[in-house]
């Protein structure tokens, strides 16, 4: 096993995020706006154009463009118009994440679903914890409680797309991640990408039971 003096650690100090996790959108107004520029970017990109090629279709200026894409102005319902035009959407199109749904989902104690996922070995217990499927993030979470048991096999054979953290709740486990295996123990977590080859090598005690948590991108 490696030393674990060896092993990536995160960073001394505090690290600055963009994303403030407190805050609160401005009022419905300005959520609107933020909305419709996010369906007009989508839009673009998924036709393959820059701000430029999109000014030159529609007549618009690239600076208005911009600020319609940042949520930073309420575009008419004429340039609406010139742009479900260019992009060969109907206008309610640009309304659509304004209007959808937000989900949540509450899971009480012994309520969780145990399901057999992708890769499952003999032994190990999943419990889905929630699942929101389409939604406006563009990601897809799935939050799972992994139990090992004495009759669980070891193997570091996961592989999927996206990132996953692993939080330790009870037990020891030695975790390999590519050519690196850390020691988990209760309170410890595993933030990766899970691209790599992954999954728990060592048993060291049971039963082990830990929080996964996997983000991949829709579709």
């Amino acid at each position: 096993m490696d030393n674990p003096s060896d092993q990536p650690s995160l960073p001394r100090g505090k690290p600055a995020f963009v994303q403030d996790p407190h805050r609160v959108r401005e009022v419905a107004e300005r959520n609107l706006e933020a909305a419709i520029g996010r369906e007009v970017r989508n839009f673009r990109r998924q036709q393959g154009m820059t701000v430029a090629d999109l000014a030159a279709v529609t007549g618009l200026s690239i600076g208005m463009l911009s600020k319609i894409e940042n949520g930073n102005t309420s575009p008419s319902l004429t340039t609406l118009q010139v742009l479900s035009h260019a992009f060969s959407v109907p206008v309610t199109s640009f309304f659509k994440s304004y209007e959808e749904r937000r989900e949540a989902q509450h899971v009480k104690a012994g309520e969780h679903i145990e399901i057999e996922r992708r890769g499952t070995r003999a032994g190990h217990q999943y419990n889905l914890l929630g699942h929101i499927g389409s939604n406006s993030s563009g990601v897809v979470v799935e939050p799972y409680m992994i139990t090992l048991t004495t009759e669980s096999d070891t193997f570091p054979a996961f592989q999927h797309e996206g990132l996953e953290l692993l939080f330790m709740l009870e037990g020891e486990v030695d975790y390999r991640h590519g050519d690196q295996v850390y020691a988990l123990k209760p309170g410890d977590s595993l933030f990766f990408d899970a691209d790599a080859p992954h999954g728990p090598e060592v048993l060291v005690k049971l039963p082990a039971r830990y929080l996964s948590v996997i983000a991949y991108p829709q579709g």
